[in-house]
């Protein structure tokens, strides 16, 4: 089984110009004091650029390793203090899986019914359970590939926009860095040799068969060494930057060869359904925050529906409970990645979809 095939001398060359494209979009909003900005500026400049036509080369297999050092400074968050409160997560977490099935039922009706969505495309474009899957998903089931992928990637772009701007305009957020212990000077080579040794999680993860197993084999490792109290560092600041660019110019470099022109629709659409699942997560933080008095930011980000590495990332930068968030979002992956081809199984019958 491979996990990481190296690219041809042609591509990869490629893949650095297309790196070092948006990095330099990063480099620009770090100037700006924008949120996020090694992520959100590599992004906003690799899509504007992919819509315009530039030949930009996805990174590949190298997002599975950026994703996985995400995975371990995730890890690295949960410590016996920072699941000390985990009992009060209980109503979160149960009203997380009610908010989900509400969201696919409503979202799907919505594409269906105004974007003219197949049914089975609309249900798994609905479905946030993570870009990948979904589309293997659909696909197999009969849905439109394109169509579900192009969805999924407006939806995680827009999420990813969308807060930490919110929270930069909105709510007195100040930029900053994802806050690291050292750099990579600073960093004892033992922390350094036990950080890497959870990637090994990411193969196992993979033979297990585990959904999102880029980042949950490595967060788990990197978990279980950090409540063990092997180590207490965290990935050096260079490589998580490094990671932020390689997954924003992974998420711009999506959208290339799709002319705007012919997917204005799709992409309106899409923008629609992600605007209403913000809206009702908002909506719901709102709600569990005077249920439990847990705090609206955590609450929103855990019930919005961005990608599971980039909603780390942006609960990472702001300073959000990471534990809280990732455990919410994992559990989301886990419950769609079991519960949506069963649940379609069964409409399919229902309704002779």
């Amino acid at each position: 089984m491979t996990f990481f095939k190296p690219p041809s001398p042609r591509l990869a060359l490629g893949i650095l110009g297309t790196l070092l494209f948006g990095a330099a979009g990063g480099w620009v909003f770090v100037q700006l004091t924008m949120p996020l900005p090694w992520l959100i500026g590599a992004l906003v400049l690799s899509t504007v650029a992919a819509l315009m036509g530039a030949p930009l080369k996805g990174p590949g297999t190298l997002r599975n390793v950026m994703i996985g050092v995400l995975g371990i400074m995730l890890g690295s968050s949960f410590t016996p203090d920072a699941l000390a409160n985990v009992g009060e997560w209980v109503l979160s977490l149960s009203t997380l899986v009610l908010f989900v099935v509400t969201v696919v039922g409503l979202v799907s009706l919505y594409l269906t019914k105004v974007g003219g969505y197949d049914p089975v495309s609309a249900y798994f474009s609905a479905s946030p359970g993570g870009l990948a899957t979904m589309v293997s998903m659909g696909m197999s089931m009969g849905g439109d590939e394109r169509l579900i992928g192009l969805t999924h990637s407006v939806r995680i772009m827009l999420t990813v926009l969308i807060i930490p701007f919110w929270f930069r305009f909105f709510a007195g957020y100040v930029p900053g860095d994802v806050p690291a212990i050292s750099t990579l000077g600073g960093i004892s080579g033992m922390d350094l040799l036990i950080l890497a040794s959870c990637a090994l999680g990411y193969p196992l993860a993979k033979v297990l068969r585990f959904p999102a197993a880029a980042m949950m084999g490595p967060l788990l490792l990197s978990a279980a060494v950090h409540m063990a109290g092997f180590t207490a560092a965290k990935p050096p600041t260079e490589i998580v930057n490094l990671a932020q660019v390689v997954i924003g110019t992974g998420i711009g470099c999506r959208f290339v060869g799709i002319p705007v022109r012919h997917v204005i629709n799709t992409l309106l659409t899409s923008a629609g359904a992600t605007l209403f699942m913000l809206g009702l997560a908002a909506v719901a933080a709102l709600g569990l925050e005077q249920a439990t008095g847990l705090p609206f930011q955590a609450l929103w980000l855990s019930f919005s529906p961005g990608g599971l590495a980039e909603m780390t990332l942006i609960s990472l930068s702001m300073g959000i409970d990471t534990a809280f968030v990732s455990t919410h979002h994992l559990l989301r992956v886990l419950f769609m990645v079991l519960a949506a081809p069963l649940v379609f199984s069964v409409l399919r019958k229902r309704f002779s979809i």
